[in-house]
């Protein structure tokens, strides 16, 4: 399964998502996880980025709406504890599928063109 964090540099919650994920995927081997930075709000608008940090889990952000906002801003996440910069764990793991047997490979920066 792929996991895909998207994020702008600017972003003060991101790092809190990522490490929700490390965590997350240290638990689960089929996980393969990247990160993208969207800087651009063209760049927004061509990948459907409901906001930073945004999670997609197999090219689907479970987290957004219909009708979820697209464009360079920071996004809330309501969660147990009220509104938050990113889902909790627990949040997160309900919104995987279920696990696989797979290798993961290194995270790595990627920049869609």
């Amino acid at each position: 399964m792929k996991i895909t964090l998207q994020y702008f540099e600017g972003c003060p919650n991101w790092t809190l998502a990522y490490e929700r994920l490390i965590a997350l995927a240290g638990d689960r081997p089929d996980i393969v996880l990247t990160r993208q930075i969207i800087d651009t709000a063209e760049e927004a608008e061509r990948t459907g980025f409901h906001g930073s940090p945004s999670i997609l889990i197999d090219d689907i952000d479970p987290f957004a709406g219909p009708g979820a906002p697209v464009g360079l801003a920071c996004r809330r996440y309501l969660t147990p504890e009220g509104p938050a910069g990113a889902p909790t764990l627990d949040q997160l793991r309900a919104a995987l599928p279920p696990a696989t047997t797979t290798t993961t490979t290194p995270l790595s920066d990627k920049k869609e063109v």
